[in-house]
């Protein structure tokens, strides 16, 4: 076997792992999700895991990592602009991440859960999250440039700006939210956080 085969099989392996945690977490939650459960799942002898990753909170960043280099492509995408004084812009940003959850749910619901228990998790977290924060906030400068009058210090609002599309994803998406006596539609929800995030930051 030449080493490029040794290396695409390897490559497959870490693959596969990565597509079974998630299918594993999906099922069981991330914190009932034993590292024999992921290997099972892939259809892998348990000892491979360890091969690729040192243990199941590993994975998880490897996964993470994933999902940030997925998001830095989509901001490239035709529509972006770092204007928050214009709604469009708001709303863009706003579909995008809608859309990331909605595609990303199970992962989105496994970080949220080994930060709960894992204050190291938590930190490593947060600094790989951090670059993408301070990005948004370069978005609200721009709005303060174009003379909105913002509430409060722009990495502050970036935080909560995240944290309210993320928080309400997590509930709408999950069907934990209260009930409505109906169906909260993709539409609805983007316009209804575009409206309250831009009112929010001032924009006209």
């Amino acid at each position: 076997m030449t080493a490029v085969t040794r290396r695409e099989q390897a490559a497959q392996t870490e693959a596969d792992l990565k597509a079974a945690a998630v299918r594993a977490f999906g099922r069981l939650g991330y914190l009932n999700t034993k590292i024999t459960d992921i290997t099972a799942e892939a259809g892998r002898a348990a000892g491979s895991f360890y091969k690729h990753f040192p243990n199941k909170e590993a994975l998880l960043e490897a996964l993470l990592t994933d999902l940030l280099a997925a998001g830095d492509a989509t901001t490239r995408a035709e529509g972006h602009s770092d204007d928050f004084s214009d709604r469009a812009a708001v709303r863009w940003h706003v579909a995008l991440y809608w859309a990331f959850h909605r595609r990303n749910r199970v992962l989105m619901d496994a970080l949220q859960q080994a930060a709960t228990v894992d204050g190291g998790f938590a930190e490593r977290l947060r600094q790989l999250t951090e670059p993408d924060m301070h990005h948004l906030a370069e978005h609200l400068v721009r709005a303060r440039e174009a003379g909105v009058a913002l509430p409060g210090d722009p990495l502050v609002l970036a935080t909560a700006f995240t944290s309210l599309v993320s928080q309400f994803a997590a509930m709408w998406q999950s069907g934990r939210a209260p009930h409505l006596g109906r169906e909260l539609g993709d539409e609805e929800a983007i316009e209804t956080l575009t409206s309250l995030i831009h009112a929010g930051i001032g924009g006209r």
